[in-house]
């Protein structure tokens, strides 16, 4: 599959953090970014640099005011521990996670890699968290007030045949806390996760997290929207069958989507065999092609957030013409930094 990737959106500001932050380790590069966004004088900075021009249009999906469609994917931060830096950014919405109810570590490292010719990373991080308890608190004591998801998992060592206690677990502690939630079936990098993705599998996670939902729903006195994140490695036939599955319980959408298993699309690289998810640019076609797939088949009332291969403002609008609602991004944030949230922002109003 062909490609053409995008040239750096001009931001000397961003040009010069992200020399310094791509000299270091992936992970530490992390590290070291949101050390220095986290101060309250760099968040202003950011804000005032970055703000979207014009007055952006508020939109309504799944019953949610988003002063924007465009959102941060989960897995930049993991614990909820820059929600406030973040936000700072002008995103319309921030994910949270993938949180598990025990704190643990995640695959042993190196577990990321840049594969920057491509515009790509590959990751097997793990679901590495400080566990649920500790996003709670975070999101408790966060002063950025828009609009909060938090994405579900369950830990590693409990087996595939218990994972709707996991699930379950998590739902009921970031219930009070979050906006939304998106239940994470998809990512490659926990040992059989995917196969919850499907049939009788698919069927009792649901059943124990929708009972769970409606319950907490009913005590809190709010219906707040229920996600489920898919593989973009799903065939038609797979997504046909998600689809029947899924419309049986009072899902809010489903986002499209996770990472990819795929080599063929970084071919050549000398790291394209690491094992992992691969994210980026690569996959914007064929991301694409699976939110198409979905839209397709979804039912009409399923909210539909188009994630994977957004680098520019024109990737984003793309996915709300192939009818997403909202739009995620991660990897292209890494690359083109905060000037690429203000283009998509412009280019989806």
């Amino acid at each position: 599959m062909s490609y053409q990737t995008h040239p750096a959106l001009k931001d000397p500001l961003y040009a010069a953090i992200r020399k310094i932050a791509f000299s270091k380790e992936p992970e530490a590069a992390h590290d070291w970014a949101f050390n220095w966004f986290s101060k309250p004088w760099v968040s202003s900075l950011l804000s005032k640099r970055y703000a979207a021009a014009g007055n952006p249009s508020a939109t309504t999906v799944a019953g949610l005011s988003f002063p924007n469609r465009i959102g941060l994917a989960a897995g930049l931060d993991k614990n909820g521990d820059y929600i406030n830096a973040l936000g700072a950014l002008g995103f319309g919405f921030i994910e949270v996670g993938t949180v598990t109810p025990k704190p643990q570590a995640g695959n042993d490292k190196p577990r990321m890699f840049r594969l920057t010719e491509h515009g790509a990373l590959i990751n097997r991080m793990g679901f590495n968290n400080l566990g649920v308890d500790h996003l709670v608190k975070n999101a408790e004591q966060r002063q950025w007030q828009g609009v909060l998801g938090i994405n579900i998992g369950k830990n590693a060592a409990t087996p595939l045949e218990n994972a709707h206690d996991d699930y379950v677990n998590c739902l009921e502690r970031v219930y009070p806390v979050a906006d939304y939630v998106t239940v994470n079936i998809s990512s490659p990098n926990t040992k059989d996760l995917r196969q919850l993705q499907h049939g009788d599998a698919l069927a009792a996670l649901l059943d124990a997290v929708m009972t769970t939902h409606t319950k907490l729903a009913t005590q809190h006195g709010a219906n707040k929207p229920l996600f489920v994140k898919i593989a973009p490695d799903m065939s038609d036939d797979d997504i046909t069958q998600f689809i029947q599955v899924a419309n049986q319980y009072p899902i809010s959408g489903v986002i499209v989507s996770n990472t990819t298993a795929r080599r063929d699309l970084v071919e050549g690289h000398p790291l394209a065999m690491e094992a992992g998810g691969l994210s980026g640019e690569v996959m914007r076609d064929f991301a694409n092609e699976r939110l198409q797939s979905v839209q397709s088949k979804a039912p009409n009332n399923w909210a539909l957030i188009g994630a994977g291969g957004v680098s520019s403002g024109d990737d984003a609008k793309t996915k709300l013409t192939l009818g997403a609602d909202l739009v995620q991004i991660y990897t292209g944030f890494i690359y083109h930094g905060p000037r690429l949230i203000q283009r998509s922002i412009e280019q989806t109003r």
